[in-house]
């Protein structure tokens, strides 16, 4: 039988080992151009369709029409321990104080919204940087790496937008110290929590990733993450109650079980103790 020619798979592609280190920064700076033009064609895009985009998308939590509490309101019937969201009249009211509050938000939330969007796009351009300096043999995991970590990333941002920051926002502005005081939720409060939650889940559901390139330096191994696992615990409780400051046990474990998932995943996937010499 031919055998294998395992030399071929440990060399960088020649071209790269021809390169100069300018060469490489000239590469760089082209990378930055793309991504900067299509960045720009986005957000031109989202600006101009930000008006519909916003009613839907964005405001969908300050109504009780969002789909996620229709759910949940057909889910408490079942289950007595979730929290009841068949009130139809909720509703919110945003509004603005500041002269210029809703034209900046317009463009933030469009250059927001496109970065969400041009993600895979830049994962693309870093792909393309760094595979030329790989060997043949590690280019396919790590662009299964890339390719995982921009999955996991719009899951993560899909989880904040349809459970935690629903949950949330939904709490507090229901949440009274008094009667007698009315909440009024300003735009800038609202988007601030709103971006701050959807992106904050976004790069939380970065942390397998994370651990296989740890891994991969040799900071990190299996066993040291099950070894540490029940502190591990603890810091994801404490993340989960801060992350909602809600109260009840339904809504920690929401965000305490897809946390607690991640750290099993990244369990899964790092490399093997090393073996006692």
């Amino acid at each position: 039988m031919p055998q294998k020619n395992t030399e071929t798979d440990m060399v960088p592609i020649p071209d790269d080992s021809r390169m100069t280190f300018w060469d490489h920064l000239e590469v760089l700076r082209w990378s930055l151009i793309r991504i900067a033009a299509v960045l720009v064609v986005l957000v031109i895009v989202c600006f101009l369709m930000m008006p519909h985009i916003f009613d839907t998308i964005v405001l969908g939590p300050t109504s009780s029409d969002f789909f996620v509490y229709g759910w949940f309101s057909s889910l408490s019937r079942a289950i007595p321990f979730i929290p009841d969201f068949s009130d139809d009249s909720f509703h919110v009211d945003i509004i603005n104080i500041n002269v210029a509050s809703q034209f900046m938000t317009h463009i933030t939330t469009s250059f927001w919204l496109s970065l969400v969007l041009l993600f895979p796009y830049i994962i693309y351009e870093l792909w393309k940087f760094v595979s030329p300096a790989l060997f043949a043999s590690e280019k396919k995991p790590v662009g299964k790496a890339f390719l995982f970590g921009t999955l996991m990333f719009f899951i993560g941002c899909l989880t904040g937008y349809c459970l935690i920051f629903p949950f949330t926002f939904r709490f507090l502005a229901e949440y009274q110290v008094s009667q007698t005081i009315v909440n009024q939720i300003s735009l800038n409060s609202y988007m601030n929590n709103f971006l701050g939650m959807v992106f904050i889940m976004g790069l939380v559901f970065e942390l397998p990733l994370l651990a296989w390139l740890l891994s991969k330096l040799g900071v990190i191994h299996r066993g040291f993450l099950q070894k540490y696992r029940r502190h591990a615990v603890v810091v994801l409780l404490v993340l989960s109650a801060i992350i909602t400051p809600t109260g009840d046990p339904f809504s920690l474990m929401l965000v305490f079980i897809p946390l607690y998932l991640l750290y099993e995943l990244s369990v899964r996937i790092v490399r093997p103790a090393p073996m006692p010499s």
